[in-house]
């Protein structure tokens, strides 16, 4: 069976992509908190959204923040800055969908690709910077074939499990130091 020219380079991009964003996957959980000892509450303001996916960094942040509370013993503030030991801030820089797989009955788009691209840091209140990436990359396939742009703005289940991974991925890599 050959794979058609167009879809063969929709899959080997995404493959591509998700090798290249994702680094080795190795890791152990369960890792102990390597924050120093100084921070027991973190401020999480609302996430800047330099997109124009609507609402991106609404999901976004309101996951982060659940996450956090859930999984550390941080005391997760999301109003008064000057109370928390540090601060997580981040600006969603894109928002992309790309079609995976094209259903062979209708030949419209069954599965798709969303990536999401940001800039974080976790900065204590002395301006150290404690975590930091500048181009943090987050994929996930998901059964809808909408735009990016409505993706968010309608809190889908797919929409609302992406965020949750997302913030998973991201507080791991925070409080793990991977």
């Amino acid at each position: 069976m050959t794979i058609p020219g167009r879809l063969r380079l929709v899959l080997l991009s995404t493959v591509t992509l998700m090798l290249a964003g994702t680094g080795c996957g190795y890791h152990t959980a369960g890792k102990a908190v390597r924050l120093p000892d100084s921070v027991h509450s973190i401020y999480v303001p609302m996430f800047v959204n330099n997109t124009q996916a609507f609402r991106v960094e609404q999901v976004l942040t309101s996951a982060v923040v659940q996450e956090l509370r859930s999984r550390t013993n941080f005391q997760v503030l999301v109003k008064d800055e000057s109370a928390a030991d540090a601060t997580l801030r981040g600006t969603v820089l894109s928002v992309t969908t790309g079609a995976l797989t094209y259903d062979s009955q209708t030949g419209k788009v069954s599965s798709s690709l969303l990536t999401i691209g940001m800039k974080v840091s976790l900065v204590d209140k002395d301006g150290k910077v404690l975590w930091q990436n500048p181009s943090y990359w987050y994929s996930e396939q998901y059964e809808l074939s909408e735009a990016a742009s409505s993706f968010f703005e309608e809190e889908s289940p797919a929409a609302l499990r992406i965020a949750s991974d997302f913030a998973k991925r991201l507080v791991s890599n925070i409080v793990e130091a991977y």
